[in-house]
């Protein structure tokens, strides 16, 4: 077991010495644009940076995805929420020039959060003063204020990384720091997370009850790759175990994994395993997570939504590091093994950062055991 703390890192450090003199960067103003990454799990980590941004008077406005939006309204501080009209890695320049004048005069500053050279055209393009984010790829011309990379070997603590953003603007007397709660909290109103309850037990009236902590959620799928994913069979032992209905959360794209877990779980106990991958919406899913007793994943956008919503859940880490994107969550539960001191022989390919396990053997969650992972349920 893990604990998944936020460890100080040298990020906030180097931040002293950014190439920007102290007296040209930016006042921070009233009306923030904020551009949304585009993956779930880097939208959560968001939230400590709007918090901030929040609490010294900016109103927000976010701009993201259609798939991203759902996370931003059920986080505090957000005034409203812009979904662009674009898909995921296309360029799609005359939608951004259109959006663009819609959104002319209406903001003092802009923080954009992707490091991709086309995330920063929205703001560039509406003529917004002041734009705030990381040099990212090589974005000089479009950014006013801008953050060096850290180091790519350091690699701080996401929510770190996006909240170091609210520090640009500050009068500097000294080295920037972070100080506060860097963990991400999302909250929906009663009414949204049960009104998402009730429509998923009208469209799916086989499903059984969705009282409120009677069941367990496992999030099984990691759109990085199967480096992240614990095993199907592990999956599937572990659902056996529990004596809750176990509902299976994940895209379209994760069905085929899910129905692997569900029929070898309802093999052992018939009807106790349910699929929802890809038939769910946004709000449904964390409504059923919010609501969980407890969350079982892989380090994805999924564990982050059950951290934000402070749900008990065990992450179990394969290819990646929970120093890097930890569920920032007290009564979260991680399995690394590459710092399991009884583990042997030790881990020293992990964390690799691969899709795929470049040994071929999977070690690193090919040895996280069924009963490890229930110990901690």
């Amino acid at each position: 077991m893990w604990p998944a703390p936020v460890k100080p890192s040298a990020l906030t450090a180097a931040l002293s010495t950014n190439s920007k003199p102290a007296s040209t960067l930016a006042a921070i103003t009233k009306n923030a644009l904020i551009i949304a990454p585009q993956w779930i799990g880097d939208a959560v980590m968001t939230e400590p940076l709007l918090r901030r941004l929040a609490a010294r008077g900016e109103r927000l406005t976010v701009a993201a995805l259609p798939w991203i939006a759902p996370v931003y309204r059920v986080m505090p501080g957000v005034a409203e929420v812009i979904e662009m009209p674009f898909k995921h890695g296309g360029l799609q320049l005359m939608g951004r020039i259109k959006l663009a004048n819609q959104l002319r005069g209406k903001f003092d500053v802009a923080y954009v959060c992707p490091n991709s050279l086309k995330s920063a055209l929205l703001p560039w393009m509406a003529g917004i003063a002041k734009r705030v984010g990381y040099t990212g790829e090589m974005r000089f011309g479009l950014l006013t204020d801008r953050l060096d990379n850290p180091d790519t070997e350091e690699r701080p603590p996401m929510v770190e990384w996006y909240a170091a953003l609210s520090l640009v603007g500050q009068t500097r007397t000294g080295p920037m720091k972070l100080v506060g709660d860097l963990r991400p909290v999302l909250k929906a109103g009663v009414g949204l997370l049960d009104e998402a309850l009730e429509e998923l037990a009208t469209n799916m009236p086989t499903l059984p009850t969705l009282a409120k902590h009677s069941y367990v959620v496992f999030a099984p799928g990691a759109e990085y790759g199967p480096a992240k994913r614990w095993p199907v069979k592990h999956f599937a032992e572990l659902a056996s175990k529990i004596d809750r209905p176990v509902f299976l959360l994940g895209s379209g794209k994760e069905f085929d994994i899910c129905q692997e877990i569900a029929t070898a779980a309802n093999a052992t106990k018939p009807g106790h395993c349910f699929n929802l991958a890809g038939q769910t919406n946004l709000m449904q899913a964390f409504a059923l997570i919010a609501y969980a007793h407890r969350v079982v994943s892989n380090d994805s956008g999924l564990m982050h939504v059950a951290a934000a919503f402070g749900v008990p859940q065990v992450a179990v880490f394969g290819s990646s590091s929970p120093e890097h994107t930890p569920p920032l969550n007290d009564r979260a539960r991680v399995v690394w093994l590459r710092v399991d001191g009884s583990y042997q022989p030790p881990l020293a390919c992990s964390p690799c950062y691969e899709r795929t396990c470049p040994l071929g053997h999977m070690r690193c969650l090919e040895d996280v055991s069924a009963e490890r992972v229930y110990r901690l349920l």
